[in-house]
């Protein structure tokens, strides 16, 4: 408790030194992130920095990309990035994986603004990105590449960090409503402004959907339905010291089809988060602290009507985390970034009416970044880790990157190398099949790539490779008699530390600008993730649903009478359904198109048509994806 108190006070003595200091920032540079461009990059530091001094691999999707783009989830956004790969057990608000150069969805890291949205009550404690959508989200920031020293536990392929409209000096309103296919509807809108010393932004809004058949040969739609809401309030308490209040709310009810067959079943999820943070800046704002607490609550339950009993899952699951968080400029040339958090996980869950399955983990961390700019174009980065768990004990990580530009940003040359870890789940620990003698999951990797631009911008293209080793992978057992070992008294089967896999590719982009008018961007992936598991029957197959080859090209023109066109094609290769290759699914190549035009200064219509060519693939077999769709709307910006 002593160290506890010490990190309480530190903000508290700076609010109280002389107020010399200049504003503090808002948490983890959101607001500046927020409306910046790709110059700028918060994730990667957990502080907006400057592109040109980050060494890691990052894709970043502003607001006018999300807007220009028309998608409605996070995840169609993302699988048009480098080096990343989603499945969807069916149409929108159905089960998703996220998956970040090879990795399982459950080794991705996903924030919004800042707080971990990780489920600790699923088996995989992993993040299910279906009934995420765009909503009132202003920036996408997707770090590629293991991130456990300054994101902690599952960071092994990456982090995905969503950003919400963030609030504004003036009054600004952003709202825009739409409909379409199979009786589709949605309408967000959000308002943000400044009165005093209070800022603050919120936002609402919901979707309905009738859907398509989950199962692929169904005939029954299983429909969609999800409202939301977001709030950001920041509070100037003094020159130096400010409050963040930040909260986000989900409420979705998802049709569901059994394996091999239309069912009435039906899965209704809420999710809250919350969080509060003081900070305060010393030094002439040269040193800036802030302590935060967040909260993350998931509850899910699936009804079955036809079924005895009804409800066939529920789940309940909570995280609590306190932390600490100091960045520096030491000098010009050195900024720092070091932190602790404790962070409290539960959950609770019970199938078919049986007996409720409880748990509870305690990990405290401590970490520490340095970055160092010793000539003007290049920059080093190193930090270090230590997680400790109150059952699996210990473990540390390090992570070091540079980057090094000899012309003033034309050429930028970078490389980094990472190491990973991913906690045993609460599940895998404490559930009727679980392990308390499970060590964490671990990585190491390294990427290296060169970005080149030319033509004042107009021409910019990047090339990365990539390799990953992970090792001490939970996989589940089964159990045979005499239960002997681990087995002893799990007679069902429980998880250990028996699998290895192996990652590497290659990551290329491209952004031309010919004319002002004209954007063509296309990300390119090859992926090559095999099972190194010594001495099993899959040892050196290919790791299921995870294509070879993957590609997404956008094009967009804005016509001299106000028209702007575009069209987004991605091509996906084949990959195999599961993990003994058995089954392969085909690759497919989807069309997008849409248009806008804007009515005053004020309005603009937009619309859209996707799966121009009624394209029929699925990610997951069995399950089908939605085919031809023509949506509209209007869209407010004031």
């Amino acid at each position: 408790m002593k160290n506890y108190a010490c990190l309480i006070l530190l903000p508290c003595i700076a609010a109280a030194a002389p107020a010399v200091a200049q504003s503090a920032q808002s948490t983890s540079g959101l607001t500046e992130a927020a409306d910046a461009g790709t110059d700028i990059l918060v994730t990667a530091n957990r502080e907006a920095r400057p592109a040109s001094t980050v060494g890691q691999a990052v894709t970043v999707l502003d607001t006018a990309t999300i807007t220009q783009r028309q998608a409605v989830t996070v995840s169609d956004l993302l699988r048009q990035t480098p080096g990343v790969t989603v499945t969807r057990n069916g149409g929108v608000g159905t089960s998703t994986s996220v998956n970040i150069r090879g990795a399982e969805s459950d080794q991705t890291v996903a924030l919004i603004d800042g707080i971990k949205l990780n489920d600790p009550s699923s088996p995989g404690g992993g993040f299910n990105f279906g009934s995420l959508l765009i909503g009132n989200i202003a920036r996408i920031e997707v770090l590629r590449g293991a991130q456990s020293v300054l994101w902690g536990s599952q960071a092994i392929g990456g982090v995905v960090n969503l950003i919400t409209r963030q609030p504004t000096e003036q009054l600004r309103v952003n709202a825009r409503a739409e409909g379409g296919w199979h009786e589709t509807g949605q309408a967000f809108a959000n308002v943000s402004g400044k009165s005093g010393p209070v800022s603050a932004s919120f936002g609402g809004g919901y979707y309905t959907t009738d859907g398509i058949s989950a199962y692929a040969p169904g005939k029954e739609r299983d429909g969609f339905r999800n409202y939301s809401a977001n709030g950001s309030v920041g509070i100037a308490l003094a020159q130096n010291v400010s409050v963040d209040l930040r909260g986000f709310y989900a409420n979705g009810r998802t049709d569901i089809d059994g394996f091999g067959r239309d069912s009435r079943e039906y899965g209704d999820s809420e999710q809250w988060i919350g969080y509060a943070g003081l900070n305060a800046a010393l030094f002439d704002g040269r040193f800036r602290n802030r302590i935060g607490y967040a909260h993350t609550d998931s509850d899910r339950r699936n009804t079955d009507p036809d079924g005895t009993p009804t409800e066939t899952f529920r789940g309940i699951g909570r995280n609590d985390r306190l932390e600490y968080q100091g960045t520096v400029d030491v000098t010009k040339a050195v900024f720092a970034t070091f932190g602790a958090e404790r962070e409290v996980s539960r959950f609770s869950t019970s199938s078919y009416g049986g007996p409720v399955t409880r748990g509870r983990a305690r990990i405290f961390s401590v970490y520490g970044q340095v970055a160092v700019t010793p000539i003007a174009g290049l920059t080093g980065t190193a930090g270090v880790r230590h997680d400790d768990h109150n059952i699996f004990g210990g473990a540390t990580t390090f992570s070091g990157s540079g980057v090094y530009s000899p012309n003033g940003g034309a050429t930028a040359f970078r490389a980094s190398y990472s190491e990973g870890f991913k906690a045993p789940t609460l599940y895998q620990l404490q559930s009727e099949y679980g392990n308390t003698a499970l060590d964490p999951e671990r990585s190491h990797g390294w990427d290296a790539g060169v970005t080149q631009k030319a033509m004042g911008g107009a021409v910019e293209a990047s090339a990365t490779y990539f390799k990953r080793n992970s090792f001490d992978l939970i996989t589940f057992v089964s159990c045979t008699r005499p239960l002997t070992g681990i087995c002893t008294g799990k007679p069902n089967g429980t998880y250990d530390n028996i699998a290895r896999a192996r990652a590497q590719g290659v990551e290329l982009s491209l952004l031309l600008r010919p004319v002002e008018a004209l954007t063509f961007s296309a990300a390119y992936t090859y992926l090559d993730a095999k099972n190194r598991s010594t001495g099993t029957a899959n040892f050196g197959r290919d790791l299921a649903r995870r294509p070879d080859n993957s590609m997404t090209v956008n094009a967009d023109y804005r016509w001299p009478f106000g028209l702007t066109t575009g069209a987004t094609i991605t091509a996906i290769g084949d990959s195999f359904d599961n993990a003994s290759n058995a089954r392969r699914l085909d690759g497919y190549v989807v069309t997008d198109v849409r248009a806008s035009f804007p009515i005053g200064d004020h309005f603009e219509v937009y619309g859209r048509v996707e799966n121009v060519f009624d394209e029929r693939y699925q990610t997951i077999y069995q399950y089908g994806q939605p085919g031809r769709g023509a949506f509209g709307g209007i869209r407010l910006t004031y």
